[in-house]
């Protein structure tokens, strides 16, 4: 079962950045005697845009209907499915404080590719609507180059536990 598989131990799972430079951005604030600092890393390709920076991914909506996307690497699926006009909600904004973003990953090969959920995300998607054992939040599920080709299932229905008046806004 795909749930409890896990990879083995010092099998690196990231994807080549061979052709990326990642910078960090360092800023300091003085506030009375106090300083504060902050620093943020960024990553810069080399080239832009080019075809082998995006990948495939389909997203099969609750009636069947398929729509296929591009989605660049490093992207999560709810900020493509907003970006695509897919429904697919993400009340908490990709917090891991819902399941609104819940997909179902269709391909146990596609699957097994993924770094395993995070206990956060486990409890979250324990009160998703139609839970499968290959089932995911799309805040979570990051475009890297081994998931082209992707199929991801909308459940037919989301559980939103979120306050009156909330609003979700897209990335």
């Amino acid at each position: 079962m795909p749930r409890g598989s896990r990879r083995p131990k010092g099998q690196n799972s990231v994807p080549s950045r061979s052709h990326e430079v990642e910078a960090i951005s360092t800023s300091m604030i003085r506030v009375g005697r106090n300083l504060f600092c902050s620093s943020s890393n960024a990553t810069t390709s080399d080239s832009s845009n080019k075809p082998e920076d995006k990948i495939s991914v389909t997203f099969v909506d609750k009636d069947g209907e398929e729509k296929l996307v591009k989605v660049p690497i490093g992207m999560s699926m709810l900020e493509a499915a907003h970006e695509n006009d897919i429904e697919l909600e993400g009340a908490c904004e990709g917090s891991l404080a819902c399941s609104t973003c819940h997909v179902i990953v269709t391909d146990v090969n596609y699957y097994n590719k993924l770094e395993d959920p995070v206990d956060e995300e486990n409890d979250m998607l324990d009160l998703a609507f139609g839970l499968t054992e290959t089932s995911r939040l799309g805040c979570q599920v990051i475009a890297s180059p081994e998931l082209d080709g992707i199929r991801l299932a909308l459940p037919a229905a989301t559980r939103n536990f979120a306050v009156d008046g909330y609003v979700a806004k897209s990335h």
